[in-house]
């Protein structure tokens, strides 16, 4: 079987090789520009593990996993577009470094570059692979939209957080798990048990992530610590600091919350202080690691031999670690 970094430099060869650099320029170069900006190449490395599973040689799943890294990118293009972001990776986003109408564009033929890449396979897979892409689409711009109104509320629930999660991040992790598991004739059944081990995991990563915006060590979690106390986001530790400050009474969070005239450390410092007090930290790492249990029962359920599904496994458990 191959290996996390093996399977990820066959990806990143295969985007290279299928590079779009032609005419219209100003079409094309923003979607080389996006798909340079790297990252973790998740999602199709896991399509290959999963499809490794069951066959040795990946090349059958490499134009698909593309494809399903081809949508990634599409989304974060146009995700920039409506944050009005400034920066992707370190580097200036595409409607900045051209304009609006460009990003909008080059972002949508990457949507249909993703479509014709994942439909690079046989004809008995192409029914069953469309089905699960779409489906997928449909609930990321679904949990998109929940993340947008969320902005507006003030009573956003963790139960609603949740599933705007789950829509928004996990179901594509899941998705491309089920693809190389259809990809590779798995039954119904293994494909399922790949879906949820990608879906739980993809809870808890999004929760881990929460986390480390607030506790997490700068050098290591790759951001600036307290972004998301900054910009007021609607996370799972403040949805939970502010249902426990309003049972108490306690006004404190609210009112740093909404001062804009203190420090960033100033901020954020107060603001974990009454998360400690609170016990939100406790409550986040309980909720994590909840989510990665049921992320690995799933896997265990699998009829594999043990040693196929480590790598697996060992994927899973570093990514929610990578703060250390």
């Amino acid at each position: 079987m191959y290996h996390y970094n093996e399977l990820l430099d066959k990806v990143n060869q295969a985007l290279r090789e299928h590079d779009v650099r032609k005419a219209p320029e100003y079409l094309y170069t923003p979607i080389s520009y996006e798909m340079s900006l790297g990252g973790k190449r998740l999602r199709p490395v896991l399509m290959l593990m999963a499809y490794n599973l069951y066959h040795e040689d990946v090349d059958y799943a490499l134009l698909p996993a593309i494809g399903l890294e081809t949508y990634h990118n599409f989304t974060l293009l146009h995700d920039d577009v409506m944050d009005h972001a400034e920066v992707r990776r370190g580097k200036p986003c595409v409607h900045r470094k051209w304009n609006e109408n460009t990003a909008i564009l080059s972002g949508d033929h990457m949507l249909i570059m993703a479509m014709q890449r994942i439909c690079q396979c046989h004809p008995r897979h192409l029914p069953d692979m469309m089905q699960l892409f779409s489906q997928t689409a449909i609930e990321i711009d679904e949990g998109q939209q929940y993340d947008m109104d969320f902005e507006q509320r003030d009573n956003v629930t963790e139960e609603e957080y949740i599933e705007m999660i789950r829509l928004k991040t996990s179901v594509l992790l899941a998705c491309a798990l089920k693809m190389g598991a259809v990809l590779a004739d798995a039954s119904n059944t293994d494909a399922t048990l790949l879906y949820d081990f990608g879906e739980k995991m993809g809870l808890a990563f999004q929760l881990q992530d929460d986390y480390l915006d607030v506790y997490g060590d700068p050098s290591t979690f790759g951001k600036q610590i307290g972004g998301d106390i900054m910009e007021g986001k609607k996370t799972f530790m403040l949805i939970n600091a502010l249902a426990a400050a309003k049972s108490a009474n306690n006004e404190e969070l609210t009112y740093w919350m909404n001062n804009s005239e203190a420090s960033r450390e100033e901020k954020v410092n107060a603001v974990r202080s009454i998360y400690n007090k609170l016990g939100i930290p406790q409550l986040a790492k309980a909720r994590i690691e909840a989510y990665t249990h049921e992320a690995l029962a799933s896997l265990n359920q699998l009829p594999l031999p043990e040693n196929r599904k480590q790598t697996l496994r060992d994927v899973a458990l570093k990514l929610l670690n990578r703060d250390k």
